[in-house]
């Protein structure tokens, strides 16, 4: 895409050629989408999350529609890292080959599964750009809280995982707290910031008093989250040096602009890929356009440039 604007971007160390990104999860492995359009085009993609074995994750119904929304109660299934790599590492390399950075989610239940599943990664060596941290996980050894709930168990975290890699880290934060935790996670040596992660909710059929998915609670994205998690990248913002990715809602290339205003250095379209799956390109063609209105020649102009 020929654009008067540059629109190169640095996350951490993760040289992306646009600040656009897409949210673990929401796009599978990536060659799912080569069949609507070049993924190449992106600026980065992350891998849905995998853990040091596979996770079979929670029973059907595993999601269900809202209003501006959708809640989801996966419990990160996944193939665990081997296998991953073994199905998926010659499409990575491609990518990366291709110029589209890669960065692959790890997910844990405690510390020590971090620290596995990042050591097995660094064994197997694919060919990636970063890794993503998710936090957010429930911590089973801690009665089932975030594996990052707190400033002092995200440092831990980060803590135990920054020696295992010289690969660049981000962390995926839960929507709680977000300054105080991304400034201990700096401090530990995380290289970005992604946030945020699903919020906390809840849906009842009312019909049969039974929630509409396996479990009481999921995780709400989509639209309905938009404004909390622009609130929240400003914030953090605000508290701390390293780079930020935006999550959270975006299904226009005007969402993505209100997340760089904000102080995002990239953002990731994620539940709009499940409807559209045209959405990502289209987004990066809407953001491209909009930083070509504001009349700068470089998207860094931009980022972080509200003004109350």
């Amino acid at each position: 895409m020929v654009s008067g604007v540059d629109m190169a971007v640095n996350l951490g160390g993760i040289a992306m050629k646009n600040p656009i990104n897409t949210a673990a999860g929401t796009f599978g492995y990536g060659w799912q989408f080569e069949g609507f359009y070049d993924v190449s085009q992106l600026g980065a993609i992350t891998m849905k999350g995998v853990a040091r074995v596979p996770w079979d994750g929670n029973p059907a119904p595993r999601m269900c529609e809202l209003t501006s929304g959708m809640m989801n109660s996966v419990g990160l299934a996944n193939p665990g890292i081997d296998a991953f790599v073994d199905h998926v590492g010659s499409y990575m390399d491609e990518l990366e080959n291709r110029g589209t950075r890669v960065i692959m989610q790890m997910a844990a239940h405690s510390v020590q599964e971090m620290v596995d599943v990042v050591e097995r990664t660094e064994e197997l060596a694919p060919h990636i750009s970063a890794l993503e941290l998710n936090i957010s996980c429930p911590n089973l050894a801690r009665g089932g809280t975030p594996l990052g709930a707190t400033p002092r168990q995200a440092a831990e975290v980060m803590r135990a995982v920054r020696p295992l890699t010289t690969l660049p880290l981000l962390v995926k934060m839960a929507p709680v707290n977000v300054a105080e935790i991304g400034r201990a996670l700096e401090a530990e040596g995380a290289n970005g910031l992604t946030l945020i992660n699903s919020l906390s909710g809840m849906s009842i059929d009312v019909h049969t008093r039974r929630s509409r998915l396996s479990k009481p609670t999921g995780g709400m994205s989509g639209p309905l989250c938009h404004n909390v998690a622009v609130r929240m990248v400003w914030e953090c913002a605000q508290a701390v040096r390293i780079p930020i990715c935006g999550v959270g809602g975006v299904e226009t290339g005007e969402d993505a602009a209100e997340f760089i205003l904000a102080g995002a250095t990239a953002v990731s379209v994620g539940s709009a890929n499940l409807y559209d799956p045209m959405s990502a390109p289209r987004i990066l063609a809407e953001l491209t356009k909009w930083a070509e209105s504001q009349g700068v020649s470089d998207i860094h102009e931009l980022i972080g440039a509200f003004e109350c």
